[in-house]
């Protein structure tokens, strides 16, 4: 399914239930971070061996929260005219210059550490 497709979903979902009422910036924004955190708890105090369990056996789970985050993006998007294509390009191209690959290969310092 394409980005456009995507959010069109999205936006009849939410207009056929009356939700455009509840998505505005803020609680949208909250959405966001609930459903992050409700996908990271799945791995709180997960070992490397447990987090590999914890990924085949609770899969469908892990799916659903992070279309959940996915959803309020793309909501959050659609409600506030953000082109979420046109800022990930954008944000790439910021972080390629913050993080040049010859500069940073293999290393997972923050751009001002290395």
């Amino acid at each position: 399914m394409e980005l456009q497709q995507l959010l069109s979903e999205i936006k009849n979902f939410c207009e056929d239930r009356d939700w455009d009422q509840y998505h505005n910036p803020k609680d949208l924004a909250i959405g966001i971070s609930t459903e992050a955190a409700e996908l990271l708890d799945l791995f709180r105090f997960k070992n490397g061996e447990e987090i590999t369990q914890t990924m085949f056996e609770k899969r469908e789970h892990i799916e659903d929260e992070l279309a959940d985050v996915l959803f309020f993006v793309l909501r959050f998007a659609q409600m506030n005219d953000i082109d979420i294509k046109v800022a990930l390009e954008n944000k790439l191209k910021k972080n390629a210059m913050k993080y040049p690959a010859d500069k940073v290969k293999g290393i997972n310092k923050k751009y001002n550490e290395y």
